[in-house]
C-alpha cells in the first residue's frame, strides 16, 4: 500500500493536520497536560497505579509540574533547546500516555491499530511544536519536517506549501475544522480544553493520519525489548509507555537535526 502513496497524497493529509496542531498545542500548553492525564486516568489512586505501572519516577513528575511554562518571562529567557525539552517532556508525556491507555479510541479501536495511530499523531504534534520554537511556524515547513521524520519523505517545498495539493482550500479548511471540532466545543462550553476533548482530538489526528496506511510503520519506534514487554500481560502498558517515550525522543532528535540543517541552508 505504501508504494501507491505519493508525496501529493502525503501533503494532502499533512497540511490539515499541521494546521490543526496549532490550536491543539495552544490548548495543551494552557491546560497543564499532566493535570489532564490525571483526570483522564480517573482517581488519584488510579493515577498513582499508572505511574507505578509505567515506572515513571515521581520526582520527575513533581519537577515537570513546577517547570517554566509558555507565555511567562521565564519561558522567553529559556533557550530553544530548553523549550524543545519542555514540549517533549511535558506535552510528549501526555500524548505518549494517551497512546498507551487501552481502549481510548472506543469502538474504532477494534478495527484500527490505535497505539500506532495515536503515537504517530503525538509525534507529529510535538514535531509541529518544535518547528515553531525553531522559527519555522509556516505550514509548508512543518509539513516537510513531519514528512521527513515520520515517513522518510523529502517533500518538495513548493508542493508542501499547497501548490498542486489534492485538496482545494475549502476541503483543507473543512478537514482542519473537523479535527479541532472537539477543542472548539470544549472551549465554548467550559472555556478550556477538557480531558475528553484532548483525548478525542488526538484520536481525530490519528484517524486522519491513518489514511497514509503503511507509511505509519516508518515512524521512529521504540526498542525491540519495549515491544516484547508490551506484549506481556499486566506490564504491557508499561512497555508501551516506555517504548513510545523512546520513540518520541528519537523523533524529536531527528526533527531538531532537520530543522538545524534547513536553517543553516537559508542563512
Amino acid at each position: 500500500m505504501s508504494e501507491l502513496i505519493t508525496d501529493k497524497h502525503v501533503v494532502s493529509v499533512l497540511r490539515p493536520f499541521v494546521r490543526a496542531t496549532t490550536p491543539m498545542l495552544g490548548a495543551l500548553r494552557d491546560a497543564d497536560p499532566l493535570g489532564l492525564v490525571r483526570r483522564v486516568l480517573g482517581s488519584r489512586e488510579e493515577h498513582e497505579a499508572a505511574i507505578e505501572l509505567a515506572k515513571v519516577d515521581r520526582s520527575v513528575v513533581k519537577g515537570l509540574e513546577s517547570v517554566k511554562v509558555p507565555g511567562t518571562a521565564a519561558w522567553h529567557a529559556m533557550s530553544v533547546a530548553e523549550r524543545d525539552d519542555w514540549w517533549v517532556n511535558r506535552v510528549g508525556r501526555f500524548t505518549v500516555l494517551m497512546a498507551s491507555i487501552p481502549g481510548i479510541g472506543g469502538a474504532l479501536a477494534d478495527r484500527l491499530p490505535i497505539q500506532d495511530t495515536l503515537a504517530t499523531a503525538g509525534q507529529g504534534l510535538v514535531l509541529s511544536a518544535l518547528a515553531v520554537e525553531h522559527g519555522a511556524a509556516d505550514t509548508g515547513t512543518r509539513v516537510r519536517l513531519i514528512g521527513h521524520v515520520l515517513f522518510d519523505r523529502d517533500i518538495d517545498p513548493v508542493l508542501a506549501s499547497g501548490e498542486g495539493d489534492l485538496l482545494t482550500d475549502e476541503q483543507e479548511d473543512a478537514a482542519t475544522a473537523e479535527m479541532t471540532a472537539d477543542l472548539d466545543e470544549s472551549q465554548r462550553a467550559h472555556g478550556k480544553i477538557t480531558p475528553k476533548a484532548a483525548a478525542k482530538t488526538l484520536w481525530r489526528f490519528g484517524r486522519t493520519l491513518w489514511a497514509l496506511g503503511d507509511e505509519l510503520d516508518k515512524r521512529p519506534q521504540g526498542r525491540f525489548y519495549h515491544k516484547a514487554m508490551g506484549m506481556l500481560p499486566v506490564v504491557g502498558m508499561a512497555g508501551d509507555y516506555l517504548g513510545e517515550r523512546s520513540a518520541l525522543k528519537r523523533a524529536a532528535k531527528k526533527g531538531r537535526r532537520w530543522l538545524d540543517t534547513v536553517q543553516s541552508d537559508t542563512v
